[in-house]
């Protein structure tokens, strides 16, 4: 059993990954802004922790952070709001991994985009190009911690149904259903070989726990 602070407790991901986590013994504590939320994740799984994370600084966010095993960031502004998506994407992920040192948690797995690189090729004119900026600094960010740092690279997200299959080879996005991602993310956080690697992913043929030791 393990201990798991998911920022970002509300998403569509996450609130798929919180039954499975569940199912198997772990404790969830999902992070969500909106009290209104707390039933849906108490209904998937996990324990609500209502919580800011745009306006806590590092103290707080390692008091939220204490006493968990691992941390997951699935956390995002939605984009729309370049100011906002800093904040959030870049500033307040970053936040968390110093706190999740100061904590004493070394495990962290952050949950990125396929593309995501500081030669991302987003247009600046492009309203997609503050969200780039953000995970690419994000994720630099954390490979440049002192964690024990996982980085998942989902391509474009589906509604499908997941089948558990994935493809870790590709060298370009595809797709892959949301459901696909929860278990990524749950296998992740079971198997210390990915740490220390980044993994993007489609959906495929590979099972996904073959897939992430491949």
């Amino acid at each position: 059993m393990a201990r798991i602070i998911l920022f970002g407790g509300h998403g569509k991901v996450a609130l798929l990954t919180e039954p499975l986590l569940a199912a198997r013994g772990d404790e969830v504590t999902a992070v969500i802004r909106d009290p209104a939320q707390a039933e849906d994740v108490r209904t998937a799984g996990a324990e609500p922790l209502v919580a800011d994370v745009e306006r806590l600084d590092v103290e707080a966010l390692a008091g939220l952070i204490a006493g968990h095993d691992a941390v997951v960031w699935a956390a995002g502004a939605g984009g729309g709001n370049p100011s906002r998506t800093r904040a959030v994407d870049r500033d307040a992920a970053i936040r968390t991994m110093e706190a999740a040192e100061r904590a004493g948690v070394s495990r962290y797995v952050m949950v990125s985009y396929f593309g995501a690189s500081k030669a991302h090729g987003v247009d600046p004119a492009n309203p997609f190009f503050a969200y780039a900026e953000a995970k690419a600094e994000a994720d630099e960010a954390l490979r440049a911690s002192a964690l024990d740092w996982t980085v998942l690279g989902p391509s474009t997200l589906t509604l499908e149904e997941p089948s558990g299959l994935i493809d870790t080879t590709a060298g370009s996005s595809a797709q892959v259903s949301r459901g696909n991602v929860a278990r990524v993310i749950a296998a992740a956080l079971a198997d210390d070989d990915t740490i220390r690697r980044t993994i993007r992913f489609n959906d495929g043929d590979t099972p996904v726990a073959e897939a992430l030791r491949a």
